[in-house]
Formats: structure tokens, sequence, C-alpha cells
């Protein structure tokens, strides 16, 4: 059984794009859409925070000469893309999916509003929140945190390309060391980034604890709500 009734996913767009790195890889969207029905299956209330890295990144494209609040805005868009194409995988397998986005975008999603977000969530509805916090200047994984707080999840899963966090990158360095547990404080203080600093805090100020896990294994997703020992724990 699952240890959490209500959870919010972070999922990267990077992850949709597959071996390519750009845009959507149908067989890749299948899998997840896949997976997260199993999870849903379990009993569990699933919000999803998806990313819009495989679009485009605002603070890439600023750091490349945009204007940063153009370029965040581009960014959050690139998410409801992503969110309407989740959504399309889920319902192709018949889960009742709602996208609520912080842009407002009538015609393919509804606004974000708090109270309507945990009604889908209580109804068993999977509910996939797109358009970052609605604001330039914050990441993904602060719009994770704060949606995760505003819905009363239990936990924030964040799926990954790695096994869990390190002291350095492990692709670079073979050596680098994976932490098994970390408190809020160690992540801040150590620099780990595997999310946001703005996210962290926000995580630590309402008690919210993050798994950092690995995706790109099958079922990983679906061990790690059941309780299994998979990634890093930060709490």
């Amino acid at each position: 059984m699952p240890q959490s009734r209500r959870i919010l996913l972070k999922l990267s767009g990077g992850r949709l794009a597959g071996e390519s790195g750009f845009g959507i890889s149908p067989d890749v969207i299948q899998g997840v859409a896949q997976e997260l029905a199993e999870v849903q299956a379990m009993g569990v209330q699933l919000g999803v925070v998806i990313g819009g890295g495989n679009v485009i990144r605002g603070l890439a494209a600023s750091a490349e000469g945009m204007d940063r609040g153009t370029a965040d805005y581009m960014g959050m868009m690139a998410t409801v893309i992503n969110a309407l194409a989740l959504q399309d995988a889920l319902e192709k397998i018949d889960l009742d999916t709602r996208v609520l986005t912080a842009l407002e975008i009538k015609e393919v999603g509804e606004p974000y509003i708090r109270r309507r977000a945990i009604r889908h969530l209580e109804k068993g509805r999977l509910v996939i929140f797109g358009g970052g916090t609605g604001n330039p200047y914050f990441s993904t994984d602060t719009a994770a945190a704060l949606r995760a707080a505003e819905v009363h999840a239990q936990e924030i899963l964040k799926a990954t390309s790695v096994d869990g966090v390190y002291d350095a990158d492990p692709k670079l360095e073979p050596g680098a060391r994976r932490y098994d547990q970390l408190s809020y404080q160690e992540a801040i203080e150590r620099n780990l980034r595997f999310m946001d600093q703005t996210a962290i805090s926000l995580c630590r100020e309402n008690r919210l604890p993050v798994i950092v896990f690995d995706m790109t294994q099958h079922g990983n997703i679906r061990k790690v709500v059941a309780g299994e020992k998979i990634g890093t724990r930060v709490e």
C-alpha cells in the first residue's frame, strides 16, 4: 500500500524528449502515462508538475541574450504544451485527467484555483499543473513545492535521470558519493543542486519531504509510492 495518500510528482520536460533531447517522444510519453496509471490504481491522489526543458529553458535562453521575463514566459508556455501532451497520453488509457494552468489559456486548460485542484484530486482525477508559478524568475521546481504545499500533498517525488542526490555530478565524477537521506539544511549548506534553493526553502518551511529518484527505470514511481527505499529522501 502507498505510504502517502496525496503526492506531487515533479516531472522534467527533458524526460519526455527521450534520447533526442528535444521535443516529445510518443514512446516515452506513453510509457510515462502507463506508470502514472499504475500509481493511480494504488489509490493515490496524484498531481504532476511538468517542466518545459524539452522545448525551451527560460534561464538558458536569457543567458544567450533574450530578456529574462520573456524567456521565462516562453518556458511556462512550453510546460503547458507538455501538460496537454501528457493529458492526451493519459486519456488514451482511460485516466480521468485535468490540466490546470497558472497562465490563463481557457481554450486548453482550466485556470489554476487551489480549491478546484483539491476537489479534482479528491474525486480521483489526475491533475497536471502547467504554467509553472505563472511568474517569471521562478523554476518549475519552485512551482512543484508551491503546488504541493497549496494542495496539502504529503510528499514531493522528483523524477530525475540519476538514482538520487550526489555530492557531485556522477556522470562527470565516477567517485561521487550518493546520499540515502539528507536534511533540508544539509542540502542548502552543501549547495546540492537537485532543486533550486527557493524550492528547498519552501519545502523546509512547509515540512514537505522530497524523494529524488531515477525515473528512467520502469516501475520506480510505483516502488517509491509503495514505500520502497529508492533514491534520496530529503526532509
